[in-house]
């Protein structure tokens, strides 16, 4: 029986003491710790990459994320240092972290030690880049097996007309010199005629055409992923363009806006990114154009020299006599950014979706619905809301609220 207890008294301690699990703690790692620190990499606090072995001891590191303000107090060192070095910048308390959590926290941090940063570079995928080529425009080789077949025809018909020549000859029966195609009225007047129709016909698509500018896609001073920041990252439009729901104009972002994230994220680990030409691009050498414009210094965490304006290349230009209005739109129209710009978030560099000529807006005044249901905006028209109770029409579209009108866009 003693024999037991001793067992017991050995086992039980031992049993209580709980393995850290880095699972976990990546876990909690990433709810609370990864918008401001990196294992490996410097953001607004430091790498964590070795924390333990920088601090004297384990359960000083503890009391540290627990209330950073108390170990400050108590005068140590090493969290002193740590605070002015980082331009006394105060870490977030995290009192609601049990010294289980934070040990799982560090058992994350080890292991994650242990992999390479490095990842493997690979380029464009042959197969998707010899499928995209075969896709490409060939209305060039069309045109030109079109002008091969029409000199093919124009020789067989001269052989043929040279072999009926011989064949009158050869039964007694001369026949006339033929004309030659080059001075034959018949070949001369059909000659004009497809002339001036396939030139009439390319004049008016370019005189359509005019001020239109569908698939434009300019290169802008800082390669930004529409992709990467509104579709990965999940960014909602409206924290950039914050005027689409207020006014006129959706607003270009200042670059405070983009600072505001780019303060702490200083390197590019998403996936790889290649202009439309299929270059190569260098996020983290993006990021650091962003900085020479507002004149930040990431190494020493502030800013160093006036900023200046970045220059972005309007893609959407409507003329100057076309009345447009963003917020009526999206607030009162229940609009989305795709109807008018396309899979935005699928887009690397953002290219003119729709042609926005007047034919493309009236067709989509005819078709589309107005959501009268819980819209203040459409209170007024009474006689479309009681046709629609008495079941006369089930949906009312922006035509029928005067949206094909000329004073609704041109006043």
């Amino acid at each position: 029986m003693s024999v037991l207890i001793l067992c017991a008294s050995i086992v039980i301690p031992f049993s209580a003491v709980k393995a850290a699990d880095p699972a976990k703690g990546k876990q909690i790692f990433q709810q609370n710790c990864a918008s401001c620190h990196n294992v490996h990499k410097k953001l607004t606090g430091p790498a964590l990459a070795g924390v333990e072995g920088r601090w004297s001891d384990k359960k000083l590191l503890h009391q540290w994320i627990h209330n950073s303000a108390s170990v400050l107090a108590s005068g140590d060192k090493y969290a002193n240092d740590l605070f002015n070095e980082y331009n006394k910048t105060a870490m977030t308390a995290f009192p609601s972290l049990s010294n289980e959590d934070i040990d799982d926290i560090l058992a994350y941090i080890k292991v994650e030690e242990t992999k390479s940063t490095t990842t493997d570079k690979q380029g464009p995928n042959p197969a998707t880049a010899g499928a995209k080529e075969q896709g490409s425009d060939n209305s060039l080789l069309f045109g030109i097996i079109t002008l091969i077949l029409a000199v093919v025809a124009l020789i067989l018909m001269q052989i043929n007309s040279n072999l009926n020549k011989l064949a009158g000859d050869k039964e007694g029966h001369p026949t006339p010199e033929p004309i030659p195609f080059y001075k034959n009225k018949a070949y001369i007047a059909l000659g004009i005629l497809l002339l001036f129709m396939v030139g009439g016909y390319f004049t008016i698509q370019g005189a359509i055409g005019l001020g239109r500018q569908k698939d434009y896609m300019p290169e802008q001073p800082i390669f930004y992923s529409h992709k990467v920041h509104a579709g990965i990252n999940q960014i909602n439009c409206l924290y950039c363009h914050a005027g689409a729901e207020k006014s006129k104009h959706a607003m270009i972002p200042s670059e405070n806006i983009c600072m505001n994230c780019h303060k702490a994220i200083k390197e590019y680990s998403g996936p790889e990114l290649f202009t439309a030409e299929g270059k190569k691009v260098d996020g983290t050498a993006e990021i650091a154009k962003l900085y020479d414009y507002v004149g930040w210094d990431a190494e020493k965490g502030k800013y160093t020299k006036p900023g200046r304006p970045i220059e972005w290349t309007k893609i959407h230009n409507l003329p100057d006599h076309v009345y447009f209005n963003h917020s009526q739109h999206t607030v009162a129209g229940k609009q989305q950014c795709q109807t008018c710009h396309g899979a935005i978030t699928e887009m690397d560099e953002v290219h003119q979706f729709a042609d926005l000529s007047m034919g493309w807006c009236i067709n989509c005044h005819r078709t589309t619905k107005v959501q009268f249901a819980d819209n203040n905006y459409y209170s007024i028209f009474e006689k479309l809301h009681q046709d629609i109770k008495d079941k006369k029409i089930d949906s009312v579209t922006v035509e029928m609220v005067g949206g094909t009108e000329c004073q609704k866009c041109h006043y």
